[in-house]
């Protein structure tokens, strides 16, 4: 009988599944756990059902570094970094449930490829988020937990500014996960995050730093602004928008449906499309071809002219006042930014 049972007993083992783990993304586990901040979130339900929505999950299949993730490895996608600023927003405001769905909801509206394709068509993705926080799937889960659709669409506003959307110029917690998320992918993070979360506070609706803190979050700032006007990303952004306007041309596409694309499905559209085939197979794989220049392109040279749209270079307070007040060395870090060249000529070598 003994023999019996223990030979039962690993079988059982072996059939038994594993629970779900601390990173699981659909709330499966009451609590989430921020691989990047270590910061464990307890999951209110409308936060889990908002998980299981094709929005959110959409967003598990776009990268947040757009087209840098060919040439880079920024390969994390905008629902971690969006579960991120969640977890930023829970632990600075843990009982404000009405600003952690914010947190939840305020990038579902993104292109494929992040901010890559933004402004092709028209497209926007602020536009574009705030019209699907107000249709089904969204709005029904947040009806049914007693939220209203608009007083979401205010969290996300610009009036009155929050520590989530803060677009005065200051630090808000969504630029703070991406500098410090981007900075470790880059593997440029020096200081433990969970070191630099310790020594962060919210005033103004903003992010407050202590000295040496707030310079290295200035450090990454001015990092990421490198990487958005390098080759790395310049090149690869400059090829995905023009095969994204060719396959609107060639195809019958409308830029609506393009914009619900997850960066899979949008590869797959490029190279079902003959005017686009060839050179998505080319930025993909002979990528080492590209070339970029800075600046106006000499009349001779061949290729085609790209612009950015923007750099980020959101400064934090620096205990508790403005940057060029209280520390004008790492204020003049920031305004040097904007001698950074935005205009390229891009072509294939």
């Amino acid at each position: 009988m003994d023999s019996q049972m223990n030979q039962s007993g690993p079988q059982d083992s072996r059939d038994a599944a594993a629970g779900p783990v601390p990173t699981n993304v659909i709330g499966l586990s009451p609590e989430f756990t921020d691989p990047l901040w270590r910061i464990s979130v307890r999951l209110n339900p409308v936060e889990v059902d908002l998980l299981r929505t094709a929005p959110l999950r959409r967003l598990h299949f776009v990268a947040h570094g757009g087209a840098s993730t060919i040439s880079t490895l920024q390969s994390y996608s905008r629902l971690e970094h969006t579960l991120g600023v969640l977890a930023l927003v829970a632990h600075f405001r843990p009982e404000d449930e009405l600003l952690r769905v914010a947190a939840l909801l305020h990038d579902i509206g993104h292109l494929p490829l992040s901010h890559t394709l933004e402004g092709i068509s028209g497209l926007d993705h602020h536009a574009i988020g705030l019209r699907l926080l107000r249709t089904d799937p969204i709005r029904p889960v947040l009806e049914k937990h007693g939220l209203n659709a608009e007083a979401v669409v205010a969290a996300l506003g610009v009036q009155p500014p929050s520590p989530l959307t803060n677009r005065s110029g200051l630090l808000n917690l969504d630029h703070l996960d991406s500098y410090v998320r981007s900075g470790r992918a880059a593997g440029r993070l020096r200081t433990d995050p969970a070191v630099i979360l310790a020594r962060l506070a919210i005033k103004e609706a903003a992010v407050s730093a202590d000295r040496e803190t707030a310079a290295a979050l200035v450090d990454l700032i001015c990092a990421e602004a490198r990487l958005h006007t390098s080759w790395d990303n310049v090149g690869p952004a400059s090829v995905v928008r023009r095969l994204a306007g060719r396959l609107l041309d060639d195809t019958a596409l409308a830029p609506d449906r393009l914009a619900r694309m997850t960066d899979p499905q949008l590869w797959s559209a490029f190279d079902s499309c003959a005017a686009t085939r060839a050179e998505s197979a080319m930025i993909r794989y002979e990528l080492h071809r590209l070339r970029v220049a800075a600046g106006p392109a000499p009349g001779e040279r061949s290729g085609w002219d790209f612009s950015l749209r923007k750099i980020y270079s959101s400064a934090p307070l620096v205990e508790g006042q403005r940057i060029e007040v209280s520390a004008p060395g790492l204020a003049a870090e920031l305004d040097a930014l904007k001698s950074l060249s935005t205009t390229f000529r891009v072509w294939w070598g």
